[in-house]
């Protein structure tokens, strides 16, 4: 018993050799990740496994019940002969990886293989078979996946089912009682460690797979984090430099480089650079350097070809396909970074162009009664009339330098502001009084330009109704925490509760104009800071309306505040 359960263990090297040689095909891996599979699959599966079980029949020992010898190899048995075999391994791996319809097709086809070899067990050990399949195949249904457990113990309670079919079914059963004296239990443990040792190398050697593109994964994406800061303004000297660094410490290489269509741009490791190559337009070129193998990849930022990724390697030998995948997958990376980026500088310009388009819009009504008011006044009251000028001049010249200025201090658009209501107190007499609350600790606060004179604009427009005998406008500058908050309230009709909801979002018609300034610099202040710092609109109980935003404290003094309050 003994001698058979060493020599049956023995046998288990060509299960080893089988379960690697199944880690290697496509199919099984999808047997073994699928929990439902389709019909060609399992067809497949049957005839693969079958296979397999029939393999393990022919390297069983045949077992002579009357002389108590075993044979080495079983092919074709005397009446009085039996196997002592392992083909339940791939009947039960069948139903384990397939369910118990894969099992049960290949136990049909593995047992009446068995029949067909003879021997006072062939009906017993035929039957036995696909008993196993449907077992095997019960195990399958477990939610909790295939476990080592699992196979050894569905693989044990199969030949243990098969030797209690032999004792039922075979005949005499004297012969059929010593056979399983002799083989039962060496059977029961082999087949049971066979399962077990046949799951435990596919799962080895997947688990081991995965790890390996779990790495590579990581390197990959270590490589992206690393490498995108140094690629935003292109590729040049500084950052194929610092490129190279990168990669060298990722890639075992002798040398990692880069280069242009001109000039090595950087060079990292031992030996010296290549020459300058021409990869045309293969994906790859293996060329000799010296003592050195050189692989090189073309980097394409889109269609065009941004220079060429270098690894240099001792020997041809250790320029494997692991290190040409390599190669190829970070000059992909590479010259994909450079297309965003490349991408990202023109959204940034275009962006860019569009508020310095925003900030540049001037209301051409607003410039010819000025110039009006200062055409009346110039012989009456000629030194109002200059000052008038003055406020005009420092009106239209901030205009101006906010097209190429992308922030500003809060205390220059303070400035503006005045600049702007001195020219509106003038048109307007006593009608027009404005209020200021200021915080002065914070006026070095850094704004978009012309954020704050367009809604103090609408605020004098609306304050300025027909109804209204006096308007009144309050400016209001404050901290709160992190932010700055902005507010300008005016006295005069409000704005409609239809609107209130949609100003500032597009441009509204109305009799006071069509809210195209409010609408800009809301997209402004949205684009640079998010939707955190949009234009809030509120009707005031007390009549008119209060328009306020909050900007970061970008370029903040940190001083103790203190509040003022004028009145012009």
């Amino acid at each position: 018993m003994i001698e058979l359960l060493f020599t049956m263990l023995e046998r288990l090297g060509i299960i080893v050799m089988i379960a690697f040689v199944l880690t290697r095909l496509s199919f099984f891996r999808e047997i073994i990740y699928r929990d439902h599979l389709e019909n060609d699959q399992r067809i497949k599966a049957i005839f693969f496994f079958s296979f397999f079980g029939i393999i393990g029949t022919y390297s069983g020992i045949a077992f002579n019940s009357d002389s108590g010898q075993f044979n080495v190899w079983a092919f074709d048995l005397a009446n009085e002969e039996a196997i002592a075999n392992s083909r339940v391994i791939g009947i039960v791996m069948a139903g384990l990886f397939g369910g118990w319809k894969v099992g049960l097709g290949t136990g049909l086809i593995a047992g009446i293989h068995r029949y067909t070899l003879g021997g006072f067990t062939d009906i017993a050990c035929g039957s036995a078979s696909v008993l196993a399949g449907l077992i095997a195949g019960r195990f399958h249904q477990k939610k909790n996946g295939i476990t080592l457990s699992t196979a050894f113990f569905a693989g044990a309670l199969s030949e243990c089912l098969q030797m209690g079919m032999i004792l039922l079914i075979a005949k005499p059963f004297d012969r059929a009682l010593i056979l399983v004296e002799q083989i039962g239990i060496p059977m029961i443990l082999a087949n049971g460690l066979g399962a077990a040792l046949f799951l435990l190398i596919i799962k080895s050697v997947i688990n081991e797979e995965e790890k390996a593109a779990a790495l590579q994964a990581q390197k990959t994406l270590r490589l992206a984090s690393e490498t995108i800061k140094h690629l935003r303004n292109g590729l040049d000297a500084e950052s194929a430099q610092l490129i190279c660094e990168i990669v060298h410490k990722e890639v075992p290489t002798s040398a990692v480089s880069i280069m242009n269509h001109e000039r090595i741009l950087a060079f990292v490791g031992t030996g010296k650079p290549a020459p300058p190559l021409n990869v045309g337009n293969s994906a790859y070129t293996i060329t000799k350097s010296g003592y050195d193998t050189v692989i090189a990849a073309p980097i394409q930022q889109g269609a065009k070809n941004a220079g060429l990724l270098l690894f240099y390697f001792r020997s041809e030998k250790e320029a494997t396909e692991l290190a040409i995948e390599s190669l190829l997958g970070i000059s992909s990376l590479l010259g994909n970074q450079l297309k965003m980026a490349e991408i990202e500088k023109t959204f940034s310009l275009a962006k860019e162009a569009e508020i310095k388009a925003l900030q540049a819009q001037i209301s051409p009504h607003f410039l010819f009664n000025s110039l009006n008011t200062i055409v009346s006044l110039t012989r009456i009251e000629p030194d109002k009339a200059r000052r008038l000028l003055l406020s005009l001049s420092h009106f239209l010249r901030k205009n101006l330098s906010a097209t190429t200025a992308e922030w500003t201090t809060l205390l220059e658009e303070l400035q503006h502001v005045k600049a702007y209501l001195s020219i509106e107190e003038t048109r307007f007499e006593d009608k027009l009084s404005v209020r200021y609350h200021i915080d002065d600790t914070i006026l070095h606060a850094m704004v978009p330009p012309l954020t704050l004179q367009p809604i103090v604009e609408n605020a004098v427009k609306y304050s300025l109704s027909e109804t209204n005998s006096h308007s009144e406008v309050t400016v209001s500058i404050k901290q709160c925490k992190d932010s700055v908050i902005i507010c300008v309230c005016d006295n005069g009709p409000g704005i409609e509760v239809e609107q209130l909801a949609i100003i500032g979002q597009q441009p509204v018609s109305s009799d006071n104009g069509s809210g195209i300034g409010l609408y800009n610099v809301n997209r402004r202040l949205i684009m640079l800071f998010g939707e955190t710092s949009k234009l809030i609109f509120t009707k005031r109980e007390s009549g008119g309306t209060s328009v306020s935003f909050s900007v970061p404290m970008k370029g903040m003094v940190n001083d103790e505040s203190s509040n003022t309050s004028t009145r012009r």
